[in-house]
This record gives C-alpha cells, structure tokens and sequence, in this order.
C-alpha cells in the first residue's frame, strides 16, 4: 500500500441552485437526468412526476407534471428527453403517460411479486404486502428519446418465456421491437444511458446472487447483449461512449473497461481506494477503517472522472469527491466546495454534475474551470 498524497484541492464552481418541487414528506429526494445539454430534474412523489429544466430554456414552462398511476413504492419512472411522456415501471406493466394523465401506451408483463394473476389496476393490488415489498426492474428512454429500455420479468410481448428479459420499446407506441432473456433474478435493476441512441447499459442487483452489468446494442432488428462481470455495478459512461467505469459489489476499486462496438473488455487498469486515498480528516489519528468508493460517478471529459466516497465518509463527516485522470487510472487530487454537499456527485450534463443539498431538498449544479481539465 502506498502513502496516498493527493495534490492541491479542485475548486467547484456553482452556477445555478435548483429547488424541489415537491415537500420531503410525500416525495422521494429529487433526482438528475442527464441529457444532451444540461438534463432534467426528476422528482416522485406518491401521486405526481415533478420534472424541471434544470437551466429555463426559451419558448417552454420551466417545470411539467405526470400524475403517476400508482404510489411510489410500487417502481420507478423516467421521462423522455423531450418532456412529453413519463414511463413507469410498476409490479405488472410498463406504463407510458402524458402530462394531461392520458396513458398512451401500456406493456403488460409477469409480476414481479411472482403472484400468478394479471391484475389490470392498482386497486386489485394496493393492500398486499407481497407487491409493496416486491422485487423491481426499471426503465429508461434513450439519449434521443425514440427508445424505451425496459428490465422485466416475462412473458412480455406475446412471447410465452417467463424468464427476466432486457427489451427495446418504440417510445411512440409502446410496441415490443426486441427483447433477450438476461438469466438474472432481480431485487432492482437501473439503467445508464448511453451517448449512442442505438445502446444502454443496465447494472442488475440479485441480492446475494451476484450483480452483473449488461451492456446492449440495438441495430434495428436484433438485440445484442454482452455482460461484464458477475459482481459490477456501472459506475460512468463517458461522453463518447468509449469508456465505461465499473466498481465491484464491494467498492474497493475503480475499474476502467473499453468498449468497441459490441464487445466490452476490461482493460485491467483500475485505481483501489484504499492505495490513493487519504484518511478522512475527522477519523482519529492512529485509525485508518479502509476506504471505499461509491456506486455513482462521472465524467466531466472522456479522460476526467469524478467519482465519490461519501458513503464511506458518512460516519466522519462531509463527502469527498475526487477527480480521476482515466487514461492511466490516477487519482488528481479532491473537489472543494463553497457549501455543503451529501452525497455522491451525478451527471448533469455537458461536462457538469449535480450534488444534494444536506436538506436533500436542493439540487446544486457545478462546474470546473475549463483550465482544470485536461
């Protein structure tokens, strides 16, 4: 183990705040969807989809609303880059709305409770315990929008396979234009969009079972898929889709894959917290616990990773947040903040990235002097 010395702080630049719009006690913490441009503000609560530009732009209401056709213990819900559907992922549907409340589209597919019936409304369901506490899979459109990645059980579609499944949806219509079984047996799964609308990545938690991560390209006719790993969750995509960061279910290390086509390779260069990281100042002197990263990262530049420790930092003190070089995996130096932060930071878009507020009410935007990245 080496002496970590990391080199002078990075100064974060704050260039816009951005409040929740929905109150703490009905709604989960607001989240960032990245885009092209600067991304969207996402907040659910248990009977609306709050989303807001996260930088007003001309010519359009600065922030929309979906009703949301069941509360928020029953799945996850993404919104299309254009703001003009929210698409919710719930224990037996896929279910696309409009602002107005209007369900364009719905795709049917197994519970993921595992109960044998199809229940066609919320109401047949809402007061069993099983599919409050159900397993869960998720969805997300892709960087154009045209697209709606979606991790289920099946069958799905008019196929009779009961196995989980990865499938591609026509955004417009909801039609099930492929689809592959993962072998996987899902507690939650998330999706990471890639800058290349043909391509997604989904990281699969399985509990004790293991955690791959599933990387798909859709050619308009066949869904390929290739898998990294068995213990991976998928950190970072990199603007131009080339490199891909992957942690392992334990969080030691930093691993740098590249990826060419349809085939991921890891590279083997990875960066482990516990070579280059120092103590966190608050942790006693003589005590060193080991440090991990967290799940979520990303990258300002193809060769600039910003990745967190602030899961480890928790019982110390504030967050941590360091810049990465990827070509050689190693460790700049820390980000310092003129406020308070929680959490890890998450992609905003652009080369920026968004943290939480202590309150977890308030989304702060941040940059970096172009003069800091290389």
């Amino acid at each position: 183990m080496s002496d970590p010395h990391p080199g002078p702080p990075f100064p974060a630049r704050l260039f816009a705040t951005v409040p929740a719009p929905l109150g703490p006690a009905t709604a989960d913490a607001p989240q960032v969807l990245p885009s092209r441009g600067h991304g969207l503000l996402v907040q659910r609560g248990d009977t609306e989809v709050a989303v807001v530009d996260l930088l007003p732009r001309p010519g359009r209401p600065r922030e929309v609303r979906f009703p949301a056709p069941w509360p928020r213990a029953y799945g996850s819900v993404t919104v299309s880059p254009g703001r003009e559907l929210a698409v919710f992922a719930g224990p037996h549907a896929v279910r696309a709305v409009e602002p107005t409340g209007a369900t364009r589209w719905e795709v049917r597919h197994g519970c993921w409770a595992g109960c044998p019936e199809a229940h066609g409304s919320f109401d047949a369901y809402a007061h069993d315990e099983e599919h409050v506490y159900a397993d869960s899979g998720s969805v997300a459109f892709n960087v154009d929008g045209t697209l709606v990645w979606a991790h289920v059980p099946g069958p799905l579609g008019g196929s009779r396979e009961a196995e989980e499944c990865w499938a591609v949806l026509d955004a417009s219509d909801g039609r099930v234009l492929g689809q592959v079984v993962t072998g996987t047996v899902a507690s939650a799964s998330v999706h990471t969009p890639h800058p290349d609308p043909a391509r997604m990545t989904l990281s699969v938690g399985e509990g004790e079972e293991g955690s791959p991560v599933l990387c798909g390209r859709w050619d308009g006719r066949r869904l390929a898929v290739e898998r990294i790993g068995d213990e991976r969750v998928l950190a970072a995509v990199s603007p131009s889709g080339e490199r891909l960061v992957t942690v392992p279910v334990g969080q030691w290390s930093l691993s740098l894959h590249q990826a060419a086509d349809a085939s991921h390779t890891q590279t083997g260069k990875k960066l482990d917290a516990l070579d280059v990281l120092p103590p966190h100042p608050n942790v006693p002197s003589g005590q060193r616990p080991r440090p991990y990263w967290d799940f979520d990262a990303t990258f300002l530049t193809d060769d600039t990773l910003l990745a967190g420790t602030s899961e480890f930092d928790a019982p110390h003190g504030p967050p941590r947040h360091w810049l990465v070089d990827t070509p050689g995996m190693t460790l700049r130096g820390e980000i310092s903040y003129p406020l308070p932060v929680s959490g890890p930071p998450r992609p905003a878009g652009d080369g920026t990235w968004s943290t939480l507020a202590n309150d977890r009410a308030t989304t702060h935007l941040w940059d970096l002097a172009p003069a800091l990245l290389p």
